[in-house]
């Protein structure tokens, strides 16, 4: 009998080891790599293209008595890493503020590991009477109108013929488990969407100076193919991965000809509603708006600090191989296009 007893209390202290050891792996694991929120913050607009980046919105995440807050950077982009363990069952508490935007708070159930990684995409309501929409009683609305982007490239280069312009969206629902069914997420968790748009020079013309930005959306959660205009040709290609919801891109180039150019370039902002978007290659210097301010032409250098008298401007690297500067411009109070 004392040899079964011996058994009997072997497998059970065997159980208990093997148990307490996967509670451990477990519990290191879900501190490891699931205590991480990310997301981006747009504006909330029934129009894809209209749902720019928000920048500078405070996020403060809330669990208990832990409150741990973070800033949107200028593609709307966020991400709070906790220092303490989140188990399943507890709750955490997002609130954004904006001054422009209504307040919004979003309460997040962490019920599976899988809530964790998930993105996070918080769209915001604009402030009915917020500054940047509301003109001053009783001051006439001032009309900025025939746009034209112009800097100087620092080298010399074939001459300009002309510019081309592009948008297209990727059509997606973010939050979709992939399932190995492609295209995914990079990271092959989430199901993913595809598109592209390809421009003709025509004949004796090629592309130069080509940029490609997201401009609306959840611009982090995307990832544009610069392998179809990485050489200059008569034909470009670019293409866009999107894994969360519907983003908006744009395309830009330079149409050159070989032959006696100028170091003057040129091109057009795409506008939506109260904004204006535009690229510029890394090679440039001294960008300047060309404007005509109720029907009178102007010239606004932009400079470092990117002033503007009618509007507020910010801009961000790209982070493919090109390292293009995007401007995104927001009207002032008492202006309109």
């Amino acid at each position: 009998m004392r040899w079964r007893w011996i058994a009997v209390s072997a497998i059970i202290g065997s159980i208990a080891l093997i148990t307490v050891t996967v509670l451990v792996v477990r519990a290191r694991r879900w501190n490891s790599t699931l205590m991480t929120l990310q997301g981006a913050v747009i504006r909330r607009d029934s129009d894809a293209q209209k749902e720019v980046p928000i920048s500078d919105a405070k996020i403060t995440a809330t669990r208990g008595a832990m409150t741990i807050s973070t800033r949107s950077d200028a593609s709307g982009y966020f991400k709070i890493k906790f220092p303490e363990v989140i188990w399943p069952g507890q709750t955490v508490v997002l609130t954004l503020r904006h001054e422009d935007y209504e307040p919004l708070d979003i309460n997040l159930h962490i019920q599976f590991r899988s809530m964790m990684r998930r993105l996070y995409i918080a769209a915001m309501e604009p402030v009915p009477s917020a500054p940047q929409t509301k003109a001053q009683p009783g001051k006439p609305t001032t009309v900025v109108s025939n746009i034209r982007v112009r800097y100087t490239e620092n080298f010399q280069t074939d001459e300009d013929v002309g510019s081309a312009v592009r948008t297209f969206q990727v059509v997606s629902h973010g939050n979709i488990p992939c399932r190995r069914e492609s295209p995914c997420s990079p990271d092959g968790s989430w199901k993913a969407a595809k598109a592209s748009v390809t421009l003709d020079a025509g004949a004796g013309n090629q592309f130069r100076n080509v940029r490609a930005s997201c401009i609306a959306g959840p611009c982090p959660f995307t990832r544009i193919d610069s392998s179809g205009f990485q050489e200059p040709g008569r034909t470009i290609e670019v293409s866009a991965l999107d894994w969360s919801d519907t983003a908006t891109f744009l395309l830009e180039a330079e149409v050159v000809r070989t032959t006696i150019a100028s170091n003057v370039r040129h091109s057009y902002p795409v506008i939506f509603d109260r904004s204006l978007n535009f690229t510029v290659p890394p090679t440039q210097e001294g960008v300047s708006l060309e404007a005509e301010v109720n029907g009178t032409p102007m010239v606004f250098p932009m400079g470092p600090d990117l002033y503007l008298s009618w509007a507020t401007c910010t801009v961000t690297t790209s982070t493919d191989a090109e390292k293009s500067k995007a401007y995104r411009c927001e009207l002032k109070p008492g202006y309109r296009f």
